[in-house]
C-alpha cells in the first residue's frame, strides 16, 4: 500500500494493528489485517472503522472509502464467534452483546455512507464481512470471491442486515441462502447483485492506484469490469424460486424431496442437517425483513442476537464446526416440529430500554 500523502489514523503500531485506516492521496483505505485469522472482525476492529468512518464523511480530502482485506484467503470470514461464544459461556453475556451491537451500528453507517464506498473483495466474504461490504456502494469481486451466510448451520442466524437484503435479492434466492448456507461465487453474484463488479484479482492494485489518484470510481470499476461467465446458480432458479415459495421451512423440505432430482435432494439434505431452530428464526426473519427498513431490520436483528446466547444451538453449533470440528452437531430440539410458533416470536420481542439505536 502506497504511503505518499498518507494521514494515518490506525492505533499505535499500525503493522499489527488489527485494522489499518489511513488516508492515502484522496481515498480513506481500510485494511482487515489478521489475515491468520481471516480477517474475522473484533470489537476492536468495528471500532476503529466507525472511527475512520466518521473523521472521513466530512473530510474534503476524502472522495471515497477503499475496504478490502489482508492476505489472499479471505476478504472477511465473519465475526469473531470463538471470543463471542466464549463470553457466553462464562456468563459474560454482555461482552458479545457490546459487539453486535457495535457491529449492527456500523453495518447501518455504511449503508448511508454519505461517499462512495468500495468494498475490494477476493477470497471468502461471509457473515460479518457481508455486513462491512454489501451495504456499501461498490462491491467489486475479484475470482476468488466466495460469498456464503451459513449460520444456520452453528445455530445462530443470518444477521448483519441479510434480514433487508436477501429478500429483495432476484426471485427467492434469498430464502434459498438464508436456509442452506451456500456458497457463491462470483458470477452468482454478481447475476444476484451481490457484487455491483466482477474484475481479475491482478487489477486490484491498478484499482486502488486510480481511486487513491482520485478518479471517479464508477469510472475505475467500468474500465476494469470482467464477464465472469454463466452464473452456475441458473440451472437451479426455476426450482428453487418454485419451492421456496412455500409457507414454511418444512413445506420447503417436502416439496424438494418430492421433486425428486438430486440438486434438490441436496438442498433438502442440507437444510435438514441446520439448527431447527435457527430454520425457522430464519424463514421469519426473511418474511418480516421484505417489508420493512433497513434500520428497522437492523433493530431485529439485534432483538434476536439478544437471546441468541439463552438457547443451546449456537454453542453446540460452534462447538461442532469450529472447535471439535466433528460436523456432528446434537440440535436442541431436533426436529422442526418441536419448534413452537411461541418459541420462534420470543425472538422477535421488543427490548424497551435496550432496542438498537439505529
Amino acid at each position: 500500500m502506497a504511503q505518499a500523502n498518507s494521514d494515518d489514523i490506525s492505533p499505535a503500531g499500525a503493522s499489527e494493528a488489527e485494522v489499518i485506516c489511513e488516508r492515502v492521496g484522496r481515498a480513506g483505505m481500510i485494511t482487515l489485517n489478521r489475515p491468520k485469522a481471516l480477517n474475522a472482525l473484533t470489537l476492536g476492529m468495528v471500532r476503529g472503522m466507525r472511527e475512520a468512518l466518521d473523521a472521513w464523511a466530512d473530510d474534503p480530502q476524502v472522495g471515497c472509502v477503499v475496504v478490502e482485506g489482508a492476505g489472499e484467503k479471505a476478504f472477511c470470514a465473519g465475526g469473531d464467534i470463538r471470543r463471542l461464544v466464549e463470553a457466553g459461556r462464562a456468563g459474560r453475556p454482555e461482552e458479545a452483546l457490546a459487539f453486535w451491537r457495535e457491529e449492527y451500528e456500523l453495518n447501518a453507517l455504511i449503508a448511508d455512507y454519505p461517499k462512495p464506498y468500495i468494498a475490494l473483495i477476493d477470497g471468502i466474504c461471509m457473515g460479518g464481512g457481508v455486513g462491512i461490504s454489501l451495504h456499501g456502494s461498490h462491491r467489486v469481486a475479484g475470482e476468488r470471491y466466495l460469498f456464503a451466510m451459513p449460520e444456520v448451520g452453528i445455530g445462530f442466524f443470518p444477521d448483519v442486515g441479510a434480514s433487508y437484503a436477501l429478500p429483495r435479492l432476484p426471485g427467492r434466492t434469498g430464502l434459498y441462502l438464508a436456509l442452506t448456507g451456500a456458497r457463491l461465487k462470483c458470477a452468482d453474484a454478481l447475476a444476484l447483485g451481490l457484487a455491483s463488479h466482477a474484475v481479475a484479482s491482478q487489477d486490484f492494485d491498478a484499482i486502488r492506484e486510480n481511486l487513491q489518484a482520485g478518479e471517479a470510481p464508477d469510472s475505475v470499476l467500468s474500465a476494469h469490469a470482467r464477464d465472469p461467465g454463466t452464473p452456475p446458480l441458473d440451472a437451479q432458479r426455476p426450482m428453487i424460486d418454485r419451492v421456496f415459495d412455500e409457507g414454511s421451512v418444512a413445506e420447503i423440505i417436502a416439496d424438494l424431496e418430492f421433486e425428486g432430482s438430486e440438486a434438490a435432494g441436496q438442498i433438502a439434505k442440507t437444510i435438514s442437517s441446520k439448527s431447527p431452530t435457527s430454520l425457522r428464526i430464519a424463514f421469519e426473519q426473511m418474511r418480516r425483513g421484505a417489508e420493512i427498513d433497513f434500520r428497522e431490520a437492523m433493530r431485529m436483528e439485534f432483538r434476536i442476537v439478544s437471546r441468541i446466547l439463552d438457547g443451546k444451538d449456537f454453542y453446540e453449533g460452534v462447538r461442532a464446526v469450529l472447535v471439535d470440528k466433528d460436523q456432528k452437531p446434537q440440535w436442541d430440539p431436533a426436529k422442526l416440529a418441536d419448534v413452537s410458533d411461541e418459541v420462534v416470536a420470543a425472538y422477535f420481542a421488543p427490548l424497551g430500554d435496550a432496542e438498537l439505536d439505529v
